[in-house]
């Protein structure tokens, strides 16, 4: 990657990151794994309390990008054409035909809201539209349009009425985010920013074509043989006979933590993968992939803290 292209490559992370904190205060790391989800075309599970501005991230994301957005408030009784779309029938010159009706999947940048509410079978729709990259009705296919980013989120303390997402559809998504509350000095500023009549307003940092370009420029960052092999590491670490480990991470997760690596260098204005880049991203990446058992859990341990001595036992 030439130094040129480095360079304007940072200045359009450095524009998008200082645009998005004109109206996101705080959450930094939350922001950069979603800039990374989206720069290795792939999806990301957001796990935070109420309140803490996840839709207004994504919106102005796709503000930002000059990106079709849409959501989806995930409920009980959602059915899968409501997110897929429907034939409709509809009479012309005393004909009638059906016409496709799409549905909010048809945008660059979904935002799934509270995904563990709705049903397994509207679940499964999404989920296929993600993995695949198109939406089948009747006998027709339709292609979604790229880049095509799915950020679903679900509350971590309210989970009556709910249906988990299996171990099968969890591994699909590339990132599991978690957002905290802000500190004291931060919700003073967000108080000062969000009761004023002046509503901090943001400025197109780049275009679709630019974010596939960095998209594909992701891809080329370079990453040693050694940092490879520490990669494979990681995630067979997660399948051997880890006593607090019930199940381990698939293949997907060393594909996705490589990429999601070079990401991450690439934001940081780095033309090669670093061992810190590669620790930092194991654990978005591992703590929604690994399950387990119901003795660590017991003991209060958290994926974080197994990753973590993974992460030192490699």
């Amino acid at each position: 990657m030439s130094e040129e292209v480095l360079t304007r490559a940072s200045e359009l992370f450095s524009s998008l990151f200082g645009e998005l904190e004109r109206v996101i205060v705080g959450q930094r790391e939350a922001l950069e794994h979603m800039v990374i989800t989206i720069l290795c075309n792939g999806h990301a599970l957001v796990e935070s309390n109420p309140g803490l501005g996840k839709t207004l991230t994504i919106s102005t994301l796709a503000r930002l990008m000059e990106l079709k957005f849409s959501r989806i408030q995930c409920t009980p009784d959602l059915m899968p054409s409501d997110i897929t779309g429907t034939y409709i029938l509809e009479e012309e010159d005393g004909r009638k035909q059906f016409r496709f009706e799409k549905g909010p999947v048809f945008a660059n940048i979904v935002l799934a809201d509270e995904i563990n509410r709705a049903s397994p079978k509207t679940q499964s729709a999404l989920l296929e539209a993600m993995q695949e990259r198109h939406v089948t009705v009747g006998r027709e296919t339709f292609p979604l349009e790229r880049p095509f980013f799915v950020l679903a989120t679900q509350n971590p303390i309210e989970m009556e009425g709910t249906f988990p997402l299996p171990e099968a559809q969890l591994d699909r998504f590339l990132l599991k985010i978690q957002m905290d509350y802000p500190s004291p000095e931060e919700e003073m500023a967000i108080i000062d920013r969000y009761t004023t009549n002046v509503v901090p307003d943001v400025k197109r940092v780049m275009g679709r074509e630019e974010l596939l370009m960095l998209q594909r420029l992701t891809r080329d960052v370079p990453i040693s043989n050694e940092l490879k092999q520490r990669v494979v590491k990681i995630i067979t670490a997660t399948r051997r006979s880890i006593p607090e480990i019930a199940y381990g991470a698939s293949p997907r997760a060393s594909i996705g933590l490589i990429l999601a690596a070079k990401a991450r260098a690439f934001i940081h204005g780095r033309s090669f993968v670093s061992r810190e880049d590669v620790d930092a991203m194991a654990y978005p990446v591992l703590r929604h992939r690994i399950i387990l058992t119901f003795e660590a859990e017991r003991k209060g341990l958290t994926s974080d803290m197994v990753i973590s001595n993974i992460l030192k036992s490699v």
